[in-house]
């Protein structure tokens, strides 16, 4: 009698083309994403920023200063001094990411060329740091949400902090300002300022892209009331709660614990809810990057 295997059967050929037509969709939505973010930071960089001599920061600040003292163009700079971290990136963190950061990186050197020639939207030093700013934010938020980057100082900061004692906010920080600082010499200090202040606008931004305006948060909630707190979320907040048994260290009593997800633009309606039944309750709010899954949804509030 032959032995029987146990051998997985073939997709049937319609599955298998729905599986790779969603594959090149993805890639497709993708690439347009980071094409989309890439452009929108050279508009922010060739319409608002570089004209009035105010910076970004990381391998693109310091590509606008080789660019104003050499006269060569900016795309440039931004491509050649990034191609190293390409390869670091290729190896470090995945060929996805790679791809990606090189798509990202040739969109906006070329888009730098194309806009070049094309008339500044201001010449007000704070209007165009604010709006350049957050147009360069929304741009790279874009580029990271979607797994690329437009600058090779992130992977720089990765490398450094295998080998230091800082992180990798600090060393983004660090090399920052030392940039912001060669500004001060090679323009005004008044534009090492503005540089500094389109940094923040740009950091915020990005945060925002990412995250989303309503971003999702956590609840703890301890309470002797905890059902009478739980039932009031379901009741005006229409969200799920889950209720865990946790025990204090300090008495050893059995407590109720009250978890749930809500967005950034409920939380002050949460924190009347647990008030208003329980003074004195525990109340820990953290943030959420991402959820998924369960009946979570992000609603307006009203």
């Amino acid at each position: 009698m032959p032995i029987r295997k146990n051998v997985r059967k073939p997709l049937p050929a319609r599955k298998r083309s729905q599986h790779k037509t969603l594959s090149i969709k993805m890639i497709v939505k993708r690439s347009a994403f980071i094409i989309t973010g890439a452009v929108l930071m050279a508009v922010g960089l060739e319409l608002f920023l570089v004209p009035n001599q105010v910076l970004d920061g990381g391998i693109v600040g310091i590509s606008i200063i080789l660019s104003y003292l050499t006269g060569w163009k900016l795309g440039f700079f931004i491509f050649t001094l990034n191609i190293p971290f390409f390869f670091v990136g290729y190896k470090q963190i995945g060929k996805t990411f790679a791809l990606s950061t090189l798509l990202g990186i040739s969109v906006l050197s070329l888009g730098t060329f194309l806009l070049h020639p094309v008339p500044v939207f201001t010449d007000d030093l704070l209007l165009a740091t604010v709006f350049g700013g957050i147009i360069l934010g929304m741009g790279v938020g874009i580029v990271i949400r979607y797994g690329g980057s437009l600058d090779g100082t992130e992977i720089l900061a990765i490398l450094f902090n295998k080998n230091s004692p800082f992180s990798v906010g600090e060393i983004i920080m660090f090399f920052n300002f030392f940039i912001f600082v060669l500004a001060g010499f090679v323009f005004e200090w008044d534009r090492a300022m503005y540089s500094a202040m389109t940094y923040f606008i740009a950091f915020k931004t990005i945060d925002i892209v990412i995250q989303g305006i309503d971003e999702s948060k956590s609840a703890w909630i301890i309470s002797d009331d905890h059902e009478d707190i739980g039932q009031a979320i379901i009741d005006r907040l229409g969200r799920g709660v889950t209720y865990l048994h946790g025990e204090g260290a300090y008495t050893g009593d059995g407590k109720k614990v009250i978890f749930c997800v809500i967005t950034r633009l409920e939380e002050a309606k949460l924190k009347g809810i647990v008030e208003d039944i329980d003074p004195s309750a525990f109340l820990a709010v953290g943030s959420i990057a991402e959820v998924r899954g369960g009946r979570f949804k992000k609603r307006a509030i009203h």
